[in-house]
């Protein structure tokens, strides 16, 4: 059985291919077409083809399934590569055992807090959020967990999700990326945060380093 790889890395800086995955990421939450169209060139030659399509892929949790499937469409054209002809293969119970796993490595401390608040809005919401969020799509191997949360920092933080973004600002240092990693994500995709949004991501950054270090 695979295991999650992604629970091993650290992110000490941000490399090339992790900069244009995130402003990918930015792109697919809340650009348009053409805007989406021109990061997915812009990626195609550096960054590894596998990270975009789980990039996508987890798109769907974040974004919705309009905006995966219009952004899986324009990458499919784009490198006119086909699909896998299987999925991962895993089940229920293998995605719930990870997806408790992996929501309790981005949560650390504020696992077992998170899984009351969620039950009490909706106990569903709380077995999706495990089985279907943690476990089906964000412990999928090809992409590890620390570029996955940087990849969710981006897509909040372009669609003004600020509660989302607040709790995946921790989840990113949690996995093991360094702090002046998530500054520089927030500096790279700045051009791409609607201006009303950018003094309020960098404010609530801010807030999270400083309880951090507290």
């Amino acid at each position: 059985m695979r295991t999650l790889a992604a629970s091993a890395i650290t992110l000490a800086t941000l490399d090339e291919p992790t900069r244009l995955l995130v402003r990918l990421a930015a792109r697919i939450a809340a650009g348009d077409e053409g805007a989406m169209r021109a990061a997915f060139a812009e990626a195609r030659t550096i960054v590894p083809v596998v990270w975009v399509e789980e990039l996508v892929l987890q798109s769907y949790l974040f974004s919705g399934f309009p905006r995966s499937l219009n952004a899986m469409r324009e990458w499919r054209r784009l490198t006119g590569t086909a699909a896998p002809t299987v999925g991962e293969g895993s089940g229920p119970a293998e995605w719930r055992r990870r997806g408790e796993s992996t929501c309790r490595l981005v949560y650390g401390e504020m696992y077992d807090r998170l899984r009351v608040n969620i039950r009490a809005l909706h106990p569903e919401l709380d077995e999706w959020m495990i089985v279907e969020g943690y476990g089906k799509v964000l412990s999928r191997p090809g992409l590890d967990l620390a570029r996955r949360e940087l990849c969710i920092v981006a897509a909040c933080a372009a669609s003004a999700q600020e509660r989302q973004l607040h709790s995946h600002l921790h989840g990113a240092l949690n996995v093991g990326v360094a702090s002046g990693v998530v500054t520089q994500v927030i500096e790279s995709i700045e051009d791409l945060v609607p201006e009303p949004s950018r003094a309020a991501v960098r404010l609530l950054w801010r807030r999270v380093e400083a309880g951090r270090a507290s």
